[in-house]
């Protein structure tokens, strides 16, 4: 079959647009997902003030409070690596990366909240 009697067939133009129309929508949605990559960030407050603001697609190695934490950002994941406190409970917690996740150090009166550019998140239920 030659191209002008393919066109001359309706069925095959309308998959043609259908097939066009996807392509764009699927161009469209990578363009806005990648846009948003790198918005999210951790904010650290220790006694409820804001003391530093970290983006999850930077990796590094944060002393917090004196020294009393560290905070550890890699592959776009928060993690507390090292507590002075006892208990352990905010180093146990593990990785966090979505938007409002938080880890808590009472005993050093820290937190570590994500913040997301594209979350409409209230609760986070585990």
């Amino acid at each position: 079959m030659h191209i002008s009697q393919l066109l001359k067939n309706k069925k095959f133009v309308h998959d043609l647009i259908l097939i066009g129309g996807l392509l764009i929508l699927a161009l469209i949605a990578l363009i806005l997902f990648q846009s948003k990559e790198g918005g999210d960030y951790v904010l650290v407050r220790i006694n409820g003030e804001e003391c530093g603001k970290y983006l999850l697609s930077q990796d590094g190695t944060y002393t917090l409070n004196g020294g009393t934490n560290v905070l550890v950002i890699e592959d776009g994941k928060a993690y507390m690596s090292y507590a002075s406190c006892p208990d352990q409970i905010c180093v146990k917690e593990g990785k966090i990366s979505r938007g409002g996740q938080v880890i808590t150090c009472l005993p050093n009166k820290l937190t570590v909240t994500v913040y997301s550019s594209d979350s409409d998140v209230d609760v986070v239920i585990r």
